[in-house]
């Protein structure tokens, strides 16, 4: 298998053969790197996705994903869940070449050379280039087009991985070329098996390094099911041990293993990564939970992603947005000043920023949480949009007009219309004036209710009361 060297390959062939000079400590590749899945069988969770005579596996096994040939494939999945991986694999297939480009650094000039210069391999050589193209999702509509002619004529076969969703991230033409892959989150066993495989194989700590329970499960859980996570997290603890290792004692091996304790995996993960991709499909995740944990009224669960959207770097704004609709979707007329509270926290975290923002969308959260909840206002307008929608809703009453308010009763009107005078509410007694508002279709509409629930208690009797006095039948 060749690697190519167009501008934006980012790794090595991770599958040549070792030089005789092993690398040194400063030039080895991380843990997580050396202990990539060389083959299916090292390949840890998605079952699915790797079943018998899946697509994925017959791509990567160099068989024809479909009786025709092999496909192109959109990866998508969580970090560290075999992405990567997976490209290499199918690299490896025989008389393929693989080419790696990385959305963030590669352009359309980089992409049309990997093209060229993989027709070229296809003509000559009758070789095969795997082109992955990692974080598909940052390519733009005009990058992505640059893709399709190459992907369709079978120049290449394009292994893209993406954390977003690729119905949004990726086009409709190139979606359609390519089967789609969805990788699953590991499980916490399959974590388990990748940190001892790396704890014993050659190629990781070769049995130099003794991993205590406690420690263990705090890597799997500190993880959240990203094996490249877990690995990196192992690699900072041994090298923890290694510094508090006594002196004189030399290099641990499988002989004189260094004992990694769970304060040294404490110590290496000294704040939990939170499993949060600001960008992807966790973003909307972690969102919707928040939401829901306000709408719920528990607040120490909406603070919990208040703060884990924080720790991700989530951009406070975004927060106070969600936390101003929430105001209004979830509680309404049922305490008016949360909305007052929401909007202040918007205005005042776009001039404070982060830090001291947590604290103002704290409390704005702690407000939403605590207040009586109502969706009556959700529900009215959604249900006065849908008749809209349905084509319901006929001419506006006469009165109502534009120009109802300088004519005088019976000034004839438009052809077909009933007569009427526009009555000016605040001349009635309670300002409220016995007229029809609504189309004649739409006459009897019953979109509000409101709800015996905190403030909008107060308004119910008031509410039977209006439309006892407002024209509620055409007429």
């Amino acid at each position: 298998m060749h690697v190519g060297s167009l501008t934006g390959v980012t790794e090595p062939d991770l599958f040549a053969p070792a030089p005789d000079d092993a690398p040194s400590e400063a030039t080895r590749p991380p843990l997580a790197v050396r202990m990539r899945p060389a083959s299916l069988a090292q390949v840890r969770g998605q079952a699915e996705a790797l079943r018998p005579g899946s697509p994925l596996r017959r791509l990567v096994e160099g068989g024809a994903a479909g009786g025709v040939g092999p496909a192109s494939a959109i990866i998508w999945g969580p970090p560290g869940t075999g992405k990567t991986t997976l490209a290499h694999l199918v690299a490896k297939a025989e008389g393929r070449r693989f080419v790696e480009l990385s959305a963030i650094t590669a352009g359309v000039k980089d992409v049309r050379a990997a093209m060229e210069a993989a027709a070229r391999e296809r003509d000559l050589y009758q070789r095969r280039t795997v082109l992955f193209l990692d974080e598909i999702h940052r390519f733009t509509k005009a990058q992505q087009d640059a893709l399709l002619p190459g992907v369709e004529n079978g120049v290449v076969i394009l292994v893209a991985a993406t954390t977003e969703n690729p119905t949004f991230a990726v086009i409709a033409p190139l979606l359609s070329r390519s089967m789609l892959v969805t990788l699953t989150s590991l499980t916490d066993a399959d974590v388990e098996e990748v940190v001892r495989a790396a704890l014993t194989e050659e190629r990781g700590l070769d049995g130099a390094y003794d991993l205590a329970d406690d420690a263990l499960a705090h890597l799997v859980r500190m993880a959240g099911g990203d094996a490249r996570r877990a690995l990196t997290a192992l690699e900072a603890a041994a090298g923890v041990a290694l510094d508090d290792r006594p002196a004189g004692r030399g290099a641990p091996d499988r002989d004189d293993p260094a004992p990694i304790s769970l304060a040294h995996a404490e110590q290496a993960v000294e704040v939990a990564a939170v499993r949060y991709d600001r960008a992807g499909g966790q973003h909307y995740d972690v969102a919707s939970a928040f939401i829901k944990s306000m709408r719920g009224s528990d607040v120490d669960a909406a603070l919990h992603y208040l703060a884990r959207m924080l720790e991700a770097g989530e951009d406070p704004r975004f927060i106070a947005r969600r936390i101003v609709i929430s105001a209004s979707e979830e509680i309404a007329m049922a305490d008016p000043t949360a909305l007052q509270t929401a909007v202040a926290a918007m205005h005042a975290v776009a001039q404070i920023g982060m830090p001291e923002a947590r604290l103002i969308l704290a409390q704005a959260v702690v407000h939403n949480c605590l207040a009586p909840k109502s969706n009556a206002v959700y529900t009215a307008i959604g249900a006065a949009i849908a008749d809209v929608r349905a084509g319901k809703g006929g001419a506006v009453p006469a009165p109502l007009r534009g120009t109802a308010t300088a004519r005088k009763a019976g000034t004839p009107g438009r052809p077909g219309e009933r007569p009427g005078e526009y009555v000016y509410a605040h001349d009635e007694t309670d300002s409220v004036a016995a007229q029809q508002y609504l189309p004649d279709d739409l006459a009897g509409a019953d979109y509000y209710h409101p709800k015996a629930r905190g403030f909008e208690e107060r308004m119910v009797e008031r509410w039977r009361w209006l439309r006892g006095r407002i024209r509620r039948r055409p007429g």
